[in-house]
C-alpha cells in the first residue's frame, strides 16, 4: 500500500494552525502554513491576479528557453568568423545548457530566503548582461564563457515557475498546469529558430543574442510588479511589518550548508544507484530530452542536405515541434480532466491516485518510438519535406507529454526532501544529457547515416515503453519498499503542502 496518499501529501494547510496576524509566535506547523481561508495566500487571490503571475513567470522562462537554442541558427556565421569546427561552435549550445545545470541545485536555496520574486528580477537581468556579451564578443572563447553565465544566471526562471505555477494554482490539477507551464519552455526553444531563422540572413549571427535581449527586457518590464508568491516569504515579510516574531518549520531544503549539500547534491547521488523509480524515470528523461536538444542542429544540417532548405525554411520546420507542445498541453490537460471526473475530484482534498498522472506518459511513449523511426527512415529526396518534419511535431508531442507524466507523478511519490532530491538529480542529469548530445550528433548522422543513427535511438527508446506501465502498476509497491518513503526524510512528517511538492519540475521545491 502506498505510505503517502495523495490526499496527505498534497494537503495544504491545517486549519488549526495559528493564523500569524492574531499570534505573536507561530509555532511550526506542516506545509507552507498559511491557513486556506487568510485572503493573502496566493490560493485564494482573484484569478486576474494569478493569470498576471502566471504570465510573468511564463514570459521569463520563455525568454531563457529562446537563449538556449537562438545560438543554434547563428552557427554558420561563427564556424566562419571565428574558423572553428561546427562541433565547437555548437559548444555555443551545450555551455549555455551547463550553465542551467546548475539551477535546480541552487535555486530551491535561494527562494527560501529572499523569496521568489527578488530571484526573478535579479536572475533575467544578470542573463540578458551575458547575451549582450556573448553577442558582442570579439573571440569564440568570451562567446563561450558568456554563454555559459547567461545560462547560470537565467536557469533559476526556468525552475521557479513551477514554484510560481504551485504557489497560486491547486494541486488537484498538477498535470494540467504542469504541461501549461513547460509549454513556456518547449515554444521559447521552439520559436527560436522560427523567427531568427529570418532575422540572420538579413543581419548575421550576433542577432541571435540581440533578440533574445529584447525578448528578456520584455519580459522583465511586464515582470516589474510582480508580487511575491511563496508563502513563506508572505509569512516573514507580514512578521517584520507587523513587529512579531514567527517561527516557520524548518526549510525542506535544509539550514546549514551541511543540510542543502545533503538536501540536493549527496541525496540525489545516492538515488541515482539505489530507488529503482528514481533511477528508470531519470534514464528516460535522459534520453528524452538528449534527443530534443539535438533537433535544432539536425534539424537544419538535414533538410538543407536533403531538400536544399534555406536557414528560415529550415526554421519554419520547427512550428511543427510548437504545434506538437501545444497539443500536448490540450492532451494531458484533457486526461486529467476526464480523470478527476471519474474519481470526483473537485480539490485537493479529494484527488485521484497519483498513478492515473502517468496515462499521458504510457501513450507518449509509444508515440516516441514511432516518430523516430518515422522521422530516421523518412529523411530522403524521395519523400516530401513534411513527412520527417511531421514526425519531429510528434516527437515532440511525445516527449513533452512523457515529461509532464512523469514529474507530475514523481510530485507526490515520496515526502518532501525525497521528492526534492528526486527532482533535482533528474533535472540536472537530463540537462547534461542534453548539452552533451548535439556534441556528437553530427557525427552519428556521418557514421550510422540518418537512418540508422535515429533508429539507434529507437531501440533505446522501445525498453522505456515499459516505465510508465511499470510505475502505474507496481508504482505503490516500489516507492514503500524505498528508503527515501520513511517518515524520517520529511523530520517525521509526511503531510506536506502542495508546495513541498511541486515546487520543482528541475528540482525547485524550496521548503
Amino acid at each position: 500500500m502506498d505510505p503517502i496518499s495523495p490526499n496527505q501529501h498534497h494537503s495544504s494547510s491545517d486549519s488549526t494552525v495559528p493564523d500569524a496576524r492574531k499570534d505573536s509566535v507561530v509555532p511550526p506547523s506542516i506545509g507552507h502554513m498559511m491557513s486556506p481561508d487568510d485572503p493573502e495566500n496566493p490560493q485564494n487571490w482573484q484569478a486576474a491576479r494569478k493569470v498576471y503571475v502566471s504570465m510573468v513567470a511564463t514570459a521569463f522562462a520563455f525568454a531563457v528557453a529562446f537563449g538556449i537554442t537562438s545560438l543554434t541558427v547563428g552557427i554558420q556565421g561563427l564556424m566562419m568568423q571565428f574558423q572553428v569546427s561546427m562541433t565547437v561552435a555548437i559548444l555555443g549550445m551545450s555551455l549555455f545548457l551547463y550553465g542551467v545545470a546548475f539551477a535546480p541545485i541552487i535555486a530551491p536555496h535561494l527562494s527560501e530566503r529572499f523569496g521568489r520574486s527578488p530571484v526573478y528580477l535579479v536572475s533575467l537581468p544578470l542573463f540578458a548582461l551575458f547575451i549582450l556579451g556573448a553577442g558582442t564578443s570579439k573571440s569564440f572563447a568570451a562567446v563561450a564563457v558568456c554563454r555559459f553565465f547567461a545560462g547560470f544566471f537565467g536557469g533559476p526562471c526556468l525552475v521557479l515557475i513551477e514554484g510560481t505555477f504551485a504557489d497560486v494554482w491547486s494541486p488537484h490539477k498538477t498535470v494540467t498546469y504542469y504541461s501549461v507551464l513547460s509549454l513556456a519552455s518547449y515554444v521559447g526553444a521552439g520559436c527560436a529558430p522560427i523567427i531568427l531563422g529570418y532575422v540572420v540572413p538579413a543581419e548575421n549571427w550576433r542577432w541571435t543574442q540581440y533578440v533574445t535581449l529584447m525578448i528578456a527586457l520584455a519580459a522583465f518590464l511586464l515582470g516589474i510588479g510582480m508580487p511575491e508568491t511563496y508563502p513563506r516569504e508572505i509569512l516573514r515579510t507580514r512578521a517584520r511589518r507587523g513587529g512579531y516574531t514567527i517561527n516557520l518549520a524548518k526549510a525542506e531544503s535544509g539550514v546549514t550548508l551541511a543540510e542543502m549539500a545533503r538536501t540536493t547534491i549527496f541525496t540525489p547521488s545516492a538515488m541515482a544507484v539505489s530507488d529503482p523509480v528514481v533511477i528508470i524515470i531519470t534514464l528516460y528523461l535522459a534520453l528524452n530530452f538528449a534527443v530534443l536538444f539535438q533537433w535544432f542542429i539536425t534539424v537544419p544540417v538535414v533538410l538543407a542536405m536533403t531538400y536544399g532548405f534555406t536557414l528560415h525554411q529550415a526554421g519554419l520546420a520547427f512550428v511543427a515541434a510548437v504545434v506538437g507542445a501545444i497539443a500536448s498541453t490540450f492532451t494531458s490537460s484533457l486526461v486529467e480532466s476526464v480523470t478527476n471526473r471519474r474519481h470526483g475530484c473537485t480539490s485537493m482534498a479529494n484527488m485521484a491516485p497519483i498513478e492515473h498522472r502517468l496515462v499521458p506518459g504510457i501513450v507518449g511513449s509509444l508515440g516516441l518510438v514511432a516518430s523516430l523511426f518515422w522521422i530516421g527512415f523518412s529523411a530522403k529526396p524521395t519523400t516530401h519535406f513534411l513527412v520527417p518534419i511531421c514526425g519531429t511535431g510528434v516527437y515532440v508531442w511525445s516527449s513533452m507529454s512523457i515529461l509532464t507524466a512523469l514529474v507530475s507523478y514523481i510530485f507526490d511519490a515520496y515526502p518532501a526532501k525525497g521528492t526534492l532530491s528526486a527532482l533535482t538529480l533528474m533535472a540536472t542529469t537530463r540537462i547534461i544529457f542534453a548539452a552533451w548530445l548535439p556534441l556528437v550528433i553530427i557525427q552519428m548522422i556521418m557514421g550510422l547515416q540518418g537512418q540508422w543513427a535515429y533508429s539507434v535511438f529507437g531501440f533505446l527508446a522501445v525498453p522505456m515503453i515499459a516505465v510508465p506501465i511499470i510505475l502505474f502498476i507496481f508504482g505503490p509497491r516500489l516507492r514503500a519498499r524505498s528508503r527515501y518513503s520513511a517518515p524520517t526524510m520529511s523530520n517525521g512528517k509526511h503531510p506536506m503542502s502542495h508546495h513541498v511538492d511541486q515546487e520543482m519540475q528541475m528540482g525547485s521545491v524550496d521548503h
